[in-house]
């Protein structure tokens, strides 16, 4: 029975799980270092007990986050070994490199001012763990370029040689790095990480103000959570458009996929809704305005698409995944630029900390940046496929010569362990958020008049 499995699928979905779960924690902590080291800005200017305690309060968070992050990431580096031992003798002359310097730089950046940040509040001057906190938001924003500099070069590969063998050398760093389509998912991925955050710590303030428990720190927390969506938002859709632009220019076959176009053609309709049929080559259930395709991704009311069908069957995604995916992602798009606009008109109005059926949204509303950045990396690996280095090594030459049952046993293992281990941090997580900032002990020499000590004083306003 377990001879019969396939070893290729089952390493997909192990490499899948353990990267879906992954990076939940990179796209949190890379949004919340960079607010961490604002809170400790306005501490160290103000010397306001409030930020002092939403700031001590949150790094707790990040500590957890931070902590699973690390681990659930180190797996992904072993897999390279057992699942995809292929890939790695012949791409990691190019790919090792790049995850090596994230380590040299990233890692130990953040492992070498870790401590000051978690420990060193009373033990050190404030200057000196403020400039701890900003190490460690550089440190998160420095990983983020080195893993989307690897990633990128799978989706556009450049500078690079191949030899006799198969195996890729690089010919050129520089293009290696700055491989076409990284500025564009580098950015789109850093400013979906902020974003995430802004929505975790706008809903959760929200969620104090309802509940009336800790309401100056809410009202603080949404607040700047909303400053930040407000113009996040509407650049997220900026920045996706001209991504979208390079794919198209990079990976037609991804676009073809995530939009359902078979037939290649001119004034091409936007698709709302379909169930892709791939057998059929066809989509049932269609919805769609005509020209509006055309003219969202060649920004031309006649501009050509190529369709699937104009690449080789064994070349093509299968569209499902990347087509409902993207759609998902582009819709939970629309609304934080919703929430963010609406916010805005509210807090004009002097309504923002009042108005209960929008700290209700917003409070339901803070897990949609983790589901937007699930639906984008879906869209990004799957529609990559069957490539896992685009145009130059298919994913099912990368795969290990390793039985089915053995990558089945693995991943049932993995669903078990991450589901007791992250199961209960993600618990203590929900623990300290349950708490509330306003229940940590005072830091010793903030100011004896800060807002925090009186009830609604400027509204917890900065």
């Amino acid at each position: 029975m377990f001879s019969e499995l396939d070893p290729l699928l089952l390493s997909r979905i192990q490499f899948a799980f353990t990267i879906s779960f992954h990076i939940i924690f990179p796209s949190f902590t890379i949004g919340l270092a960079a607010w961490l080291v604002v809170l400790e800005a306005l501490w160290l200017k103000t010397g306001k007990q409030i930020y002092a305690d939403i700031s001590r309060h949150w790094i707790k968070i990040f500590a957890i986050s931070f902590g699973m992050g690390v681990v659930s990431g180190v797996v992904m580096s072993y897999e390279f070994g057992t699942n995809w031992s292929e890939l790695s003798r012949r791409g990691g002359n190019v790919i090792g490199p790049l995850l090596s310097y994230e380590v040299l730089t990233a890692f130990f950046l953040e492992a070498g001012f870790l401590g000051i940040m978690l420990f060193g509040r009373e033990r050190v001057p404030k200057a000196v763990h403020f400039f701890a906190t900003c190490m460690v938001a550089l440190g998160t924003a420095i990983s983020a370029f080195w893993i989307l500099s690897a990633n990128s070069w799978m989706q556009t590969p450049q500078g690079f040689t191949v030899d006799s063998e198969g195996v890729l050398h690089v010919a050129d760093w520089w293009q290696v790095i700055f491989n076409p389509s990284f500025p564009y998912r580098f950015t789109h991925m850093v400013i979906a990480a902020y974003l995430t955050t802004a929505f975790v710590v706008g809903g959760v303030g929200a969620w104090y103000i309802l509940r009336d428990r800790c309401v100056p720190h809410g009202r603080v927390m949404l607040g700047m959570a909303l400053s930040l969506i407000v113009w996040l938002a509407p650049l997220q859709l900026v920045i996706g458009d001209m991504h979208g632009l390079n794919t198209l220019e990079h990976q037609p076959a991804k676009i073809a996929a995530l939009e359902a176009h078979w037939e290649t053609g001119s004034s091409v309709p936007l698709i709302l809704f379909a169930w892709p049929d791939p057998e059929a080559e066809t989509n049932h259930y269609e919805v769609a305005i005509p020209h509006l395709g055309s003219l969202i991704l060649t920004h031309s009311w006649d501009g050509e698409i190529k369709g699937l069908k104009s690449f080789a069957p064994e070349d093509r995604p299968n569209p499902i995944i990347p087509f409902f995916a993207f759609r998902i992602m582009v819709g939970i798009g629309f609304l934080m630029i919703a929430l963010g606009i609406t916010g805005a008109v509210l807090w004009l109005m002097g309504r923002l900390y009042t108005t209960r059926w929008y700290l209700h949204a917003m409070a339901w509303s803070f897990p949609i940046g983790f589901i937007a950045v699930l639906a984008g990396w879906f869209v990004a690996e799957v529609g990559r496929q069957p490539w896992v280095v685009y145009n130059v090594l298919r994913t099912a030459d990368a795969v290990s010569p390793v039985p089915g049952g053995s990558v089945l046993t693995t991943l049932l293992l993995f669903f078990v362990v991450y589901g007791i281990i992250f199961g209960a941090g993600i618990y203590y997580i929900a623990q300290l958020v349950r708490r509330g900032p306003g229940e940590t002990p005072p830091v010793p020499g903030a100011g004896e008049g800060d807002p925090s000590r009186r009830p609604m004083a400027a509204g917890g306003a900065p």
